[in-house]
């Protein structure tokens, strides 16, 4: 199970509110937030076989490009699936996450999701009928281990093509 992280800067490692205007870039390998996860993802059967990373700043100046962008990186690198975030509640990085699933969405046959606190209001509002946002508490909140071991879980169960509706009616928004 190959898997494509996509992350805002501070979840990249790459800065924190200073680095909004970090650049689109890349790393074939995992980085930064990926330690949370990393091993229970191995136990599980996959690999991270890439990150993608941008600013939010560099985000929100231009979404449609920056997500198109992203959307052909994934094209490119082929996981068997694409999780944007994880955000934790993180308002601008949630629109930036949501937007780029979409757009995957839209223009791959990649499976993807989102995942970020319910804090993250306006993406949740605009973006949740049209690609699936998991849950997940605020940076520091409880159930974070939950949260990461749903993603895994998530994440298979779309690799495998297995029918998700009663998971989603329970861990997604």
């Amino acid at each position: 199970m190959k898997v494509l992280m996509i992350f805002d800067q501070t979840q990249s490692g790459l800065g924190g509110k200073e680095s909004a205007d970090l650049a689109l870039g890349g790393k074939m390998m995992p980085i930064g937030s990926c330690n949370m996860f990393e091993k229970q993802l191995k136990d599980a059967g996959g690999k991270i076989v890439g990150t993608l990373y941008c600013g939010n700043g560099t985000f929100m100046k231009d979404p449609e490009t920056v997500s198109k962008k992203f959307a052909a990186m994934a094209k490119k690198i082929q996981p068997d699936v694409v999780i944007c975030g994880p955000c934790f509640n993180y308002a601008e990085y949630g629109v930036m996450a949501a937007k780029t699933a979409l757009t995957i969405h839209e223009h791959t046959d990649i499976p993807v999701f989102a995942m970020m606190s319910k804090e993250c209001e306006k993406a949740i509002s605009d973006y949740k009928d049209k690609v699936y946002i998991l849950k997940m508490p605020i940076k520091g909140g409880t159930g974070l281990n939950q949260a990461l071991a749903n993603m895994i879980t998530f994440t298979k169960m779309l690799v495998n093509k297995e029918d998700v509706m009663a998971f989603v009616k329970e861990h997604v928004y």
